[in-house]
């Protein structure tokens, strides 16, 4: 069919990926590997990391919020350094910078879709002039997988799920897409899916 619009996560799609820090940090500070996102998914919409992504956290009030749900999971960590670390690494990868150059010459619109938080380190500002529209959970008070956060940036790109194209690279975050009718690519390896991708628009994104 004809897409309209391709829709990219930030933080392991269009940047490094943060998981990957984190499985770093948890190495290097001994703590149980997969720890951390333990701790994210079982503190629930009410933990301090989804607080903190829908923006109901200012970061000085994360730290300690997020280091008494860890401790209350069995281990201590230090998120402010943690922190550091992603911002440090969150760096764009070039790849997926052209790909999106070459979707909009194309004619087809680009959106950012991303589950983050409110920081001067966190990068992401220089990202906005590469999209047509950019969602940030901490600032629309929702977070994937909430299938409303889908809805806000297809209303900004005007288009129908159906038209667009997601990108991430958590699973759990590519499900409610595809419930609206999205057309979706696990990112595990960025070329490989930049090749499905332009498979599917028939539209040359690699160099």
């Amino acid at each position: 069919m004809g897409y309209r619009a391709v829709i990219f996560d930030l933080g392991g799609v269009v940047l490094e990926s943060p998981l990957h820090t984190i499985a770093r940090y948890e190495r290097e500070a001994g703590l149980p590997q997969g720890f951390v996102n333990r701790v994210v998914v079982g503190s629930g919409p009410s933990g301090a990391w989804s607080r903190l992504e829908r923006g109901e956290l200012a970061m000085e009030e994360f730290y300690a919020a997020f280091e008494g749900d860890c401790e209350r999971a069995g281990a201590r960590l230090d998120a402010r350094r943690l922190f550091e670390r992603i911002a440090e690494e969150s760096v764009p990868r070039p790849p997926m910078l052209e790909a999106i150059r070459r979707i909009r010459r194309h004619g087809l619109s680009a959106g950012a879709l991303t589950n983050n938080w409110s920081s001067e380190r966190d990068g992401t500002g220089a990202l906005r002039p590469h999209f047509d529209a950019f969602i940030e959970s901490c600032v629309v008070g929702l977070r994937k997988p909430d299938p409303r956060i889908y809805g806000l940036v297809c209303q900004a790109l005007g288009v129908a799920p159906d038209e667009a194209v997601f990108l991430d690279d958590i699973g759990a975050n590519l499900k409610p897409a595809r419930a609206l009718g999205m057309e979706t690519i696990k990112v595990e390896e960025p070329l490989a899916a930049l090749d499905a991708l332009q498979r599917l628009l028939e539209i040359p994104l690699l160099a």
